[in-house]
């Protein structure tokens, strides 16, 4: 089915579940309803709340609709009508898009808000659905409802109105909506899967991280086990970037208000920082921000010391720490956190460089997918808008379309999976926000490229041409592995928890058979140990039985009982995780084995 009528399936569907949960609870009152992946959403407000035991009834009721092939017909009224309309219907949220409509010529606040109309210059676009549901909307909608094809609810969740605390919250009901059954039901078991896998119950189970009350709300502590995941991962990308040529910088954690406006964060990002620290600094009211990106301490780094064309390209890497202050509803396990460590770097380099220096990028990304088993991943290029030259974006059209053209040939010419996106690009330049897919396959937005044409002007970054004229070096930013916690919350999901031998938190385990070997138990731990490897010995209290349970439970790649033959120097038995076979090997082939494992980072 093509993706835009699977869209419009989408959007009927969230009517006519509106239209049906308006038949159950003539009181409810909504809000907006648009199509996301797999599905649709609508906001609704019902006294008493809806629960999950409710979806069934409401799906039932759906399906009656869908037989009865329930026609979407649509109206057009003034403005003034529409907004009696709903007056009178007591759909409070409408009346509010629509006077807002009227006051302000729109009612987009969100991207939440698409289907609604652009401008009380037009007659205002109604859909009803059936008896009981008329909504604001611009459409389109399929024919009739047994146009749409299979569908399920599955979730309910708070939502303030129009994204704002300070408005009343809420229940957002997710649908799922395909062309086919089947498709539905792969979803579905995808999913389960993904239950399963979900990084937040493996997180605890595993002990890699918690969150603490004390602390605060999306700032992840990370446990022992978690800590060896990010150390693992730093010392990947320590690795990498020194052999690409990058240099490691140090950044602090908070920054004077004025470098954020020179960058242009504040007062565009202001919403996404922890609120300002005043300091009486001699007198003088100074204001700090925690650091919400690293950007612009790497500008005042560059910034330093006298650079000539010679220097370049300069590439300053850090895994730095950076605040957001993300609101509390949004926040998920480590997908969305208000503490972060981010894999960022920063490319300062010549016209003439910028496309060896951007395909060396692409090309990081590449190794990293290739180490991590990402089969399937895609560039999102998101390009300018002109409507928004001197507002939304920096109001130099040449430099833009000059810079977009750069990226697109080189995505082009090596083949790159791409898709273009207008008018989402940062303020400052074209971006690529990097999409890659699970082993269940769900998509996770891994990181964002960005090309800086604009920036490092604002800051007075020069360098010596070889002319002897100063020119403004091209930025690029880049962070291949983003954050740790969100990248290690996908590495959680990708693995179901089962992590390769070189990221395992613990990587080789041995139980002793009884008190007479752990003496013996000892010494091989020792003796791995003092080769770096990972190594556990478990025994005390627990029996043998319990032992075994618990290291499958922790999943960890290889355990070895140790007993009378493997303490007198036979093979060993080696049990391999996720596997009913076991390896006979020697402990010296076995060490050699597992050093290989480690070194070479094999999946």
């Amino acid at each position: 089915m093509d993706k835009t009528y699977l869209d419009t399936t989408r959007h009927s569907c969230a009517h006519l579940m509106a239209s049906a949960i308006t038949e159950l609870y003539p009181k409810a009152k909504f809000g907006v309803g648009p199509v996301v992946e797999n599905g649709f959403y609508y906001d609704v407000f019902v006294q008493p709340r809806l629960t999950e035991e409710d979806l069934p009834k409401i799906e039932a009721k759906m399906r009656e609709y869908q037989k009865a092939k329930l026609p979407f017909i649509q109206l057009k009224k003034p403005i003034d009508q529409a907004i009696e309309l709903f007056e009178k219907r007591e759909q409070t949220f409408k009346v509010e898009l629509l006077n807002s409509l009227k006051e302000k010529g729109t009612t987009r606040l969100q991207t939440e808000d698409a289907d609604l109309p652009k401008s009380a210059d037009e007659e205002i676009s109604l859909y009803q659905t059936g008896e009981h549901f008329i909504d604001l909307c611009r459409g389109p909608h399929v024919e009739s409802a047994d146009k749409i094809g299979a569908f399920k609810l599955h979730n309910i969740a708070g939502a303030y109105w129009r994204g704002d605390a300070h408005n009343p919250q809420l229940q957002r009901i997710y649908g799922w909506c395909f062309e086919t059954a089947a498709e539905l039901k792969k979803l579905e078991e995808q999913m389960e899967e993904a239950k399963k896998r979900d990084h937040r119950k493996l997180g605890k189970e595993l002990k890699l991280f918690t969150f603490s009350d004390l602390v605060g709300p999306g700032l992840p502590l990370w446990l022992p086990h978690g800590t060896i995941l990010a150390d693992e991962l730093e010392n990947l990308a320590k690795e990498t970037e020194f052999q690409a040529g990058f240099q490691r910088v140090r950044t602090p954690h908070i920054a004077k208000e004025e470098m954020y406006k020179i960058s242009g964060h504040l007062p565009y990002y202001a919403d996404l920082m922890f609120p300002p620290m005043v300091m009486d600094e001699d007198g003088h009211k100074t204001t700090y921000y925690l650091k919400g990106m690293n950007c612009p301490h790497h500008h005042q780094i560059y910034a330093s010391e006298p650079r000539s064309y010679r220097d370049l390209p300069v590439r300053l890497a850090e895994y730095g720490t950076c605040y957001r202050y993300e609101q509390s509803g949004e926040l998920f396990g480590l997908m969305r956190v208000r503490s972060m460590q981010m894999n960022d770097a920063h490319i300062y380099c010549t016209e003439e460089q910028f496309n060896a220096e951007f395909l060396a990028v692409i090309e990081m990304y590449l190794k990293y997918f290739k180490i991590f088993g990402v089969e399937k991943y895609l560039m999102r290029f998101s390009t300018h808008a002109k409507s928004g030259l001197g507002k939304k974006y920096i109001n130099n059209e040449n430099l833009w379309l000059k810079t977009e053209k750069m990226v697109r040939d080189i995505l082009v010419k090596e083949k790159i999976p791409y898709e273009e996106i207008a008018d989402e690009a940062a303020f400052y330049g074209p971006k690529i926000d990097v999409q890659i897919w699970s082993a269940i396959g769900r998509e996770f937005t891994l990181a964002t490229n960005q090309v800086d044409f604009a920036v490092p002007a604002r800051f007075g970054l020069l360098y010596k041409d070889s002319d002897g004229t100063e020119k403004t070096p091209l930025c690029i930013h880049r962070a291949p592995l983003g954050t740790h916690e969100r990248f290690i919350s996908f590495l959680i999901e990708h693995y179901a928890g089962a992590f390769p031998t070189w990221l395992a938190p613990t990587q080789i385990a041995f139980i002793p058979v009884g008190e007479k070997f752990v003496e013996a138990t000892n010494k091989f731990a020792t003796n791995f140990k003092n080769k770096n490897i990972r190594t556990e010995v478990m025994s005390g209290s627990s029996t043998v039985g319990a032992n075994i349970r618990e290291a499958a439970s922790q999943k960890i790649p290889y355990l070895i009982v140790v007993g009378e033959k493997e303490a007198s120097g036979d093979d060993w038995a080696v049990k391999v995780r996720g596997t009913e076979d076991l390896l006979k090997i020697s402990a010296e082939k076995f060490l050699e084995k597992i050093l290989e494992e480690i070194i070479s980072r094999q999946e």
